[in-house]
This record gives structure tokens, C-alpha cells and sequence, in this order.
């Protein structure tokens, strides 16, 4: 089948034969396909809950959950799916709208080509099968964000399938034990999204916003494979850094970047599934694994009392901590799905299958998409713990905080610090200020620079450890002074005079006998009393490894 001749538009680039995507607008009844009936091991996070639900109580059998997701992720392109129409969050309302999205009489869809790009992107680094061609439908139902009474999706054959995402989920008392498992992905296809009602309770009106509508959409359907919140939340934030990582969405749940339908079932372990219930738009990590977690309790719940699961949709009240219910599902054939009659199908190329003589410009070569691919969250976290020997839960913690390992690098490059020192002082001090007073890396008042620098006079025992920490918190309070301008004012050099300290060290002991005795008769932590007495006449200026290598030499002499 030729491929069929395209064209730049403008703004942006797109092609004149609009080649379709499905909207994300309330998805009703869409499969999650099958998983093998297996029970599957929990993890900590939810563990309380999942406990619960899996031991057997009064003579009930035991729990097993299957958790499925439906994943949205607002495509990064200057201009919607289907128009020329610009994307910016928070613009005025109804401000970029065309006629297309506005679903005016006599318009006709024309595809950006960033969004299939995006698209075929996303589906490699996640292991996809991409479909050379690909099919666009209808999905028709109505509402008041959706002026065409229908959206444009690819129900047949979506643009990638059979893929697979491996996320990591940390253990044990200190989180530092690393369990990996994968989740099957269904497909992952293009569609556009709606509109948005914004809802005025003071005049009993909703008004209706079209700037969101016919925004690109990627839809990433993952298959029935987890069993508990904390795996669902831990593979949507995998799958998050990916996305950002491929520059294909910047995946912002905060903005909407990002939705979640959750699909949920509890069944006995070698009996058939139970029927699912879905929970609609989580828009956040924290909730999405407490809305599971409790539709998966509820459900329980329901079942040991007598009860029955609708098949039916839900939504998370975040205030309450439970799921609500919404509406009864509806089945497939409610959507009427057909054939999107303006969209031709969306034909893609690899070197083996492209055409002589083809203009590039006019044609996606996935070939070539493939060697842009950047390094992924996965190989990222592998490098770091070669490359710096750090522990694999440090490079989780790094890759976890937007724009901390760009900070850590950063850092590294300018102090002569071990990176083990550098790894410690950016997940332990660093962050810990930074969550204390809620800011994000972009806005913390204490640069890599003056960390750097910070680092480097402890590295050279210019400073000790706690007085490095009092710099740190000077520097915090964002004064505009270098870390050796405030060591200098406030005379937290290490002491340098070591026949001065000594005398410091003899004095102390003089005046503590009994500390003596019990360090003389086999109490070796005893020293300590005598080193923390030796650092308070010293004003903590100097180094307790010092102190101690004194106070050593002189009892045993």
C-alpha cells in the first residue's frame, strides 16, 4: 500500500492527511487483557493492607488482587493532535481553540507528526512491537467537553503492542533490599483528549473550557499484572521518568500531564477472576496507591460479608481516603466504535521496508527513531552505581526528585569530595532541607557551586563534619555569602596547633579522673565522654578523629 503524500502545516509541523488517536475523555469498560492466574508476592509499602487481605480469616480462603492500569500521558508538542491550536497550560479560557477542535461543520483532522514520532518513541523504550500500519476509529459518546459527540482513538489497531515496563520496588527495614518485577503492556496508542467542565457550584452552572480539547494523548494500557498500590504506584512513576526521560511527555501529574484509570479485582487463588471495578483520574502518585489499596479491601470486605462487586466506575475522595461509586460500566458496544472515515492508515517505514526514492520528510522511519533513543531511567541508575560504586537504592532515591541528579552531577564536577561523600550530603542534607520546607530543586537557595565548595573544605579538614553542617544551614538561609566567607566570620576553622591541643587533651583528662579509670579498666566508649569534653573547650573546632588519636596515644602511655 503507497504511502500517502503529505505536507508541513504550519504552526508547527504536520501532515495533511490526518492520520487519527483516540481521546482520553471517561473510558468505559476497556479490557485490560489476560495475565497469567498466578498469586503474585506483595511488597512493603501497602504490605499492611495486602497482609490482611491474604491471610485466610475464620476458615475464608485467602485473597489474591489483580491490578490493571490505563495510563494518559499528554503528548509535548506545540500543537494539538489534530489542529494547529497551540498547548499551554493555564491559558485563558476557550484562548486556543480552532474550528476543528470546536467541531465546526466542513473541518478536517491533519496529524502532527511530532505526536506519532512521540508515539513510536515511547513505544520502543518500552519494549513495543510498533505496528508498521496502524488504524484510527470513532468513539462515540456524548458530553458537554466533547462538541463532536465523539473522539478519535485506535480501538483495531493501535500504533504499538506487546510491550513490556520493569520497575524496582525497595525492601526491607532500611528500603535497601531491591526487588524487580515487570508488567505486561497491552498497547499503547494516540488519541485526543476533551475538553474540560468547570463547574460553578455559587450559580448552579457549568461552564465548558476547550482549550485541553484535541490535546495529543498517549494511552498506555498495562496488562492485569500487579496486586497491590505500591506496585502500581512504583511502575507509573518507572513508567513517569521514562517519558521524561524520552522528552515525549514531561508526565506533570500536578498539571494533568499524567491520569490513571485503575482497573481492580480480588479473586481466591486457582478460582476464576472476580469482576473488576475501575476507579477514574488519579492524578497523583501518593493517591493512586491509597485508592488501590482501599478498593482492594473494600472489595474483600464486600465479598466475606455476602456481598456482590458491580462492574462499575469509581472515583478516589482524597479527604476521605475511599472510592465512590460513580456510574455502571458500560460494554464495548455502547461506544459504537467505527471507522474514523477523514483518517487514512497511519503507514510507517523501517530501512528494510522504505520505499526508493522516498522523500524522509514525508515518511516516519523508525529505524531512525530507534538511534535517538536517549538513556534510559534503568541504564541511568546501572551507571551511577558503577561509575560512583553508590548503592542501588541512591540511584533510585537520585533519579526519583526531578532535577536532583542534574544537581548531583553538577556537584561532582566541581569538588574534589569523594563521590560517596558528595551521594550522603545531596540525599541526606540537601534533600532533607529541601522537604523539610517543601521546595523543589529549582528553588533551593544553595547552589551546586556552594555545595561544591563546601564539600571541598571539609575534604581538606578545613572544617569538621558538624561545622560543615552549620555553614550548610548559614548558606541555606541564602545571605549571598561563599561557604569560606562564612567559616572565616564565624571562626569555624579546625584548630591547626597541635602542641595547643594537646594541652587541651592532658587538661581534660586532668580534670576528669574517673573518665580515666573507665576508659583504663576496658570501657572503650568512655573516650568518647572525653573527646566530646576535649571538642566543647575547643569551641567544636577541632577534628574528634584528631582528638581521639591524642587522647589514645596519651592513655595507654
Amino acid at each position: 500500500m503507497a504511502a500517502p503524500m503529505l505536507r508541513w502545516g504550519s504552526p508547527g509541523r504536520r501532515w495533511a492527511l490526518a492520520w487519527g488517536d483516540g481521546g482520553f475523555r471517561q473510558r468505559r469498560g476497556s479490557p485490560t487483557g489476560s495475565a497469567s492466574n498466578r498469586v503474585r508476592g506483595q511488597s512493603s509499602g501497602a504490605q499492611q493492607l495486602l497482609d490482611t487481605a491474604q491471610k485466610p480469616r475464620k476458615g475464608k480462603h485467602e485473597w489474591a488482587a489483580l491490578v490493571g492500569l490505563e495510563i494518559h500521558a499528554q503528548i509535548s508538542s506545540n500543537s494539538k493532535l489534530f489542529s494547529g491550536s497551540q498547548v499551554r497550560f493555564a491559558a485563558p479560557p476557550n484562548s486556543l481553540v480552532s474550528f476543528f477542535d470546536a467541531s465546526l461543520p466542513g473541518t478536517l483532522p491533519v496529524l502532527n507528526r511530532r505526536c506519532v514520532e512521540a508515539a513510536v518513541m515511547t513505544g520502543l523504550a518500552l519494549n513495543c512491537h510498533i505496528n508498521k500500519k496502524s488504524l484510527f476509529d470513532r468513539k462515540h459518546y456524548f458530553y458537554a467537553d466533547l462538541p463532536a459527540g465523539y473522539q478519535i482513538t485506535q480501538q483495531r489497531l493501535p500504533i504499538a503492542v506487546n510491550g513490556s515496563l520493569t520497575y524496582s520496588i525497595c525492601t526491607g527495614k532500611k528500603q535497601s533490599q531491591m526487588i524487580t518485577k515487570t508488567v505486561r503492556i497491552k498497547q499503547i496508542q494516540l488519541e485526543q483528549d476533551s475538553g474540560k467542565s468547570l463547574h460553578d457550584d455559587l450559580r448552579s452552572q457549568t461552564l465548558i473550557d476547550l482549550n485541553r480539547a484535541g490535546v495529543g494523548l498517549l494511552e498506555v494500557v498495562l496488562e492485569p499484572d500487579m496486586s497491590c498500590g505500591e506496585e502500581a504506584a512504583t511502575a507509573v512513576r518507572e513508567l513517569q521518568l521514562i517519558l521524561q526521560a524520552l522528552g515525549t511527555s514531561q508526565a506533570n501529574m500536578a498539571e494533568g500531564q499524567l491520569r490513571v484509570d485503575a482497573n481492580i479485582s480480588v479473586h481466591h487463588p486457582g478460582e476464576p477472576w472476580g469482576i473488576r471495578t475501575e476507579v477514574k483520574n488519579l492524578n497523583s502518585i501518593k493517591f493512586l496507591a491509597k485508592a488501590i489499596d482501599y478498593e482492594i479491601q473494600r472489595q474483600i470486605d464486600e465479598l466475606e460479608n455476602g456481598g456482590e462487586i458491580l462492574n462499575e466506575t469509581r472515583s478516589f475522595d482524597y479527604k476521605l481516603g475511599c472510592t465512590m461509586p460513580m456510574r455502571d460500566k458500560e460494554g464495548k458496544q455502547d461506544y459504537r466504535f467505527m471507522p474514523e472515515p477523514n483518517l487514512p492508515p497511519l503507514l510507517l517505514y523501517d530501512a528494510t521496508s522504505l520505499p526508493a526514492g522516498t522523500d524522509s520528510q514525508q515518511v516516519i522511519n523508525i529505524d531512525q527513531i530507534r538511534e535517538r533513543l536517549p538513556e534510559l531511567p534503568r541504564v541511568t541508575r546501572e551507571r551511577l552505581i558503577q561509575q560512583y560504586g553508590m548503592l542501588p537504592e541512591h540511584g533510585f532515591a537520585l533519579l526519583n526528585e526531578v532535577g536532583l541528579l542534574e544537581f548531583f552531577q553538577n556537584v561532582i564536577k566541581e569538588t574534589r569530595a569523594e563521590p560517596k561523600k558528595v551521594t550522603s550530603w545531596v540525599l541526606n542534607i540537601f534533600l532533607g532541607y529541601l522537604k523539610q520546607q517543601n521546595l523543589a530543586i529549582s528553588e533551593s537557595p544553595v547552589t551546586p557551586s556552594a555545595l561544591a565548595e563546601l564539600l571541598d573544605l571539609l575534604d581538606s579538614k578545613a572544617i569538621s563534619s558538624s561545622a560543615a553542617k552549620q555553614v550548610f544551614d548559614e548558606l541555606w538561609k541564602n545571605e549571598g555569602k561563599t561557604p569560606a566567607q562564612i567559616v572565616s566570620e564565624k571562626q569555624l576553622e579546625l584548630m591547626q596547633d597541635q602542641e595547643a591541643l594537646e594541652q587541651l587533651c592532658c587538661a581534660a583528662m586532668e580534670l576528669h579522673p574517673q573518665v580515666v579509670m573507665d576508659v583504663k579498666k576496658g570501657h572503650p566508649r568512655a573516650i568518647n565522654k572525653l573527646i566530646g569534653i576535649v571538642r566543647k573547650m575547643t569551641l567544636n573546632r577541632a577534628d574528634p578523629a584528631v582528638i581521639k588519636e591524642i587522647l589514645e596515644k596519651k592513655l595507654s602511655s
